[in-house]
């Protein structure tokens, strides 16, 4: 693998750095690893291009989307080489096998300088993190980051997401702009058409939400004389439902980052929403809407590619996904308003942190040259990389219209027919999601940007919970990892399925606290003193 595909190396002198003294002691598991931390000062340029002055060879694993690209010859790396003087050697692997790989060349400890798109959890980043095998950048980002800690200054949530509990950053992020708001904030999407043929108004309460729905089902509002309206639909499962609603019954207080894990903000400790009176009374919600047909009766089994194809007729008054106009070119769909619960709670909580995964790039012990490295990735965390990784090279890619860069009739109009991810692949890498750096709505093209989302994130942004509330994913220590994981699979599992059984009436809500204390003895007591201590340690960092 790495050893023998990449043995060519450039190798300046070595410049020992004091600056890195506190950190050697702290990240890494022996002295032999340590001494490797910071090499080759001498030839790296804090500002400006190129990065050093003699070319310099980094060895890189990477995930990538589409299996006929060739990162060692794409647009993308052969013109931030040219930039840079770095020459990245790449061994790539496709997303779908990328757990397996990555994992199997940590274990064989044949691994490379850097590791980009990785998508590494929480708990691997502080468990090879502590074995020393990934290095603390905290010292690296101050000297050699000024995008990255500029947005760390502006938004203390990423240094508060990718700090782990021993105090080190080990992994840089992706990290969505809070000001691009399609992203993150909106509602789902009714038909308005039905509305006015129905005479009705837009739902503003849970109940009118359930009126509305009832007459979608029964009164016929697609005028063909059948009843195959399917008043309300997801294919994603029945979460993107509950975070819908979740506001209304008073959960997801911090946003969902951390899964069922929430604030009693009465006490300020942790609770676990499933087993709340709130989560009970919402269950009950979504019994109603499912057991009425209101529901599409297959949203637990369904897959997103079989719900959109079904969902292309045009047959479902409210849709749970992107702009169905960009989705699956339907007109006439407007975002609903964010629904009032029978107590006047008025307020979406289900979004997460603007922190994406954290564990989208990484540095090794092997790595001769960590502050070009560190350089290398920064780029990307500041305007110009941000462009250039998003809509790629003037001319090219994309041109300037009226102040906005749109991307080139060759890619949005491709002549052989490809898509837009498709044609934008022999040119950039971020199709598939997976990639670390800053995204901004100026230089996005997905359907978050589009007009009709931003009109329906606008609609919700009032009754949106702010982002100073919600908690980024909390980051364990590797023994409260390790306990974690062995109490979080039976949980997480008995939840699901009861959650699904509640909804689906196959459980009655007479056997609520049965299931309240089969929790309680797969140890959720435990569950929650871990997930309580990692918020006190969030608050000593705020």
């Amino acid at each position: 693998m790495f050893g023998k595909k990449y043995g060519r190396r450039y190798l300046a002198g070595i410049v020992a750095s004091a600056l890195f003294s506190s950190l050697l002691l702290s990240g890494c598991s022996d002295e032999e690893t340590s001494k490797k931390v910071e090499k080759n000062l001498d030839n790296v340029n804090k500002t400006g291009m190129p990065i050093v002055e003699e070319k310099v060879e980094i060895d890189a694993f990477g995930a990538k989307f589409f299996a006929s690209q060739d990162w060692d010859d794409l647009m993308l790396w052969n013109k931030y080489e040219e930039m840079t003087n770095i020459d990245v050697n790449w061994e790539t692997v496709q997303i779908q096998s990328l757990e397996e790989k990555r994992n199997l060349m940590l274990a064989s400890g044949d691994y490379p300088d850097m590791i980009f798109a990785a998508a590494f959890s929480r708990s691997d980043i502080a468990k090879y993190g502590k074995q020393g095998v990934f290095l603390p950048l905290n010292d690296l980002i101050d000297e050699y980051a000024p995008n990255l800690k500029k947005l760390m200054e502006k938004y203390p949530v990423i240094e508060q997401g990718i700090t782990m509990a021993d105090g080190n950053i080990y992994s840089l992020p992706a990290f969505y702009d809070p000001e691009f708001i399609g992203l993150s904030t909106g509602t789902s999407w009714i038909k308005s058409e039905w509305l006015d043929k129905l005479g009705l108004e837009e739902p503003k309460t849970l109940d009118e939400f359930y009126n509305v729905l009832k007459a979608f089902k029964e009164q016929d509002p697609n005028g063909n004389g059948k009843a195959d309206e399917i008043p309300w639909g997801g294919g994603y499962g029945i979460d993107p439902l509950i975070n819908e609603l979740g506001g209304a019954f008073g959960i997801n207080s911090r946003g969902t980052s951390n899964g069922h894990i929430d604030l009693d903000v009465e006490t300020d400790k942790v609770r676990f929403e499933p087993t709340s009176d709130d989560y009970k009374e919402l269950l009950k919600y979504l019994n109603k809407l499912y057991t009425e047909g209101l529901i599409n009766q297959d949203i637990f089994t369904t897959e997103p590619h079989e719900f959109n194809a079904a969902a292309g007729s045009g047959n479902y008054g409210v849709l749970s996904s992107i702009d169905p106009k960009t989705l699956l070119g339907l007109d006439g769909y407007a975002g609903i308003p964010v629904l009032a619960g029978e107590d006047g709670k008025q307020l979406l909580t289900g979004v997460g942190s603007r922190l994406g995964n954290i564990g989208m790039f990484v540095m090794t012990d092997k790595n001769e040259n960590p502050a070009a490295t560190l350089r290398w990735m920064d780029h990307f965390y500041g305007d110009e990389g941000s462009k250039m990784f998003f809509m790629g090279f003037e001319g090219v890619t994309f041109e300037e219209k009226d102040g906005e860069f749109v991307y080139t009739e060759e890619i949005t109009n491709n002549p052989d027919g490809l898509n837009l991810d498709q044609a934008i692949s022999k040119y950039l890498t971020w199709p598939g999601g997976y990639y670390p750096g800053f995204v901004q709505k100026k230089y996005f093209q997905g359907a978050e940007a589009k007009d009709a989302q931003t009109a329906n994130s606008e609609k919700a942004l009032p009754h949106t919970l702010s982002q100073d509330k919600i908690w980024p994913a909390f980051n364990l220590t590797v023994e409260e990892q390790d306990q974690i994981s062995a109490m979080s699979t039976d949980i997480d599992t008995f939840v699901e399925e009861s959650t699904a059984a509640f909804i689906t009436g196959n459980k009655s809500f007479s056997e609520w606290d049965k299931y309240v204390e089969s929790l309680e003895k797969m140890g959720l007591k435990d569950y929650l003193k871990i997930y309580q201590a990692a918020y006190e340690r969030y608050k000593e960092q705020k």
